[in-house]
């Protein structure tokens, strides 16, 4: 009797709250995949000539896509269009920043050409060999794949750190393609403006008398020491992108051989009967 009470009363509780959206759009990481869509429209409206404004939108884009993951897990709201929307994303917002990249370094061109043809053929190959293999996740790497690959996707703080530096160096070169004194005008004016607008009761400084560019000394260099640190990574990153195209090419194959041999095989079943 009072295990037939605890099941009406398990029955009558209320569904968890994680399960109550029904609608996938509207799941707390996929909204968080719209923001960063948005975030990176607007990075691309004010890439050609605010590169301050720009780098805060698409970094604050790049930043997020460690946050959706994670708040899909939380609210139990992992999903197929959630994780194509991420990758699909993160490779649009890279894709456009190189292109921008390939109008400010002409001679480079063929390179950056050559990094988002590799980076859009190794993820889409991967991820279609890991669904079309049976994997639930392109994360999801067997024992039997490269050792470095599965280091990469099985561990999330060295993906993060693969993905942000990544990204990190080529927004160092968005901001290294601009002239020197442009940059550091563009940010000491930026500093001119919010520091004229504070006013202290004991105290009041005028701001605007005060050249600041003296408070920012060396920023090119800063910036290129950025580059040079997150370049061996940004590096590192492409030779991942190699070893995940040639891993999913060889899947591929292996997976059209097994069909093959397949069809072979009831072809001569058909024959004998």
């Amino acid at each position: 009797m009072a295990n037939k009470i605890k099941q009406q009363q398990h029955e009558t509780l209320p569904p968890s709250p994680k399960k109550q959206v029904k609608n996938v759009f509207l799941f707390i990481p996929n909204i968080i995949g719209f923001i960063r869509v948005i975030l990176a429209i607007l990075s691309l409206y004010y890439m050609p000539n605010k590169p301050w404004t720009c780098m805060g939108l698409y970094t604050f884009s790049c930043l997020l896509d460690a946050v959706d993951g994670n708040a899909a897990r939380y609210f139990d709201q992992c999903s197929e269009f959630g994780t194509v929307l991420d990758m699909v994303t993160d490779r649009s917002t890279t894709s456009c920043l190189l292109c921008f990249l390939a109008t400010k370094y002409p001679s480079w061109t063929i390179l950056f050409q050559l990094l988002i043809s590799l980076d859009l053929s190794s993820h889409y190959m991967h991820m279609y060999s890991s669904l079309t293999s049976g994997s639930s996740s392109h994360k999801n790497i067997d024992k039997s794949s490269n050792r470095i690959l599965r280091a990469y996707y099985s561990n999330n703080v060295v993906l993060f750190i693969f993905c942000a530096l990544n990204e990190l160096f080529f927004v160092a070169l968005y901001l290294l393609s601009f002239n020197h004194e442009d940059i550091g005008n563009l940010f000491t004016i930026k500093l001119i403006n919010l520091f004229k607008d504070l006013r202290c009761s004991f105290f009041v400084i005028n701001f605007s008398i005060i050249n600041l560019s003296l408070i920012v000394p060396g920023l090119n260099f800063i910036v290129r020491i950025i580059a040079f640190i997150s370049f061996p990574v940004c590096a590192g990153k492409q030779i991942i992108n190699v070893i995940q195209l040639v891993g999913a090419s060889k899947r591929l194959a292996n997976l059209d051989l097994v069909e093959r041999r397949k069809i072979s095989k009831n072809g001569e079943n058909l024959k004998n009967n």
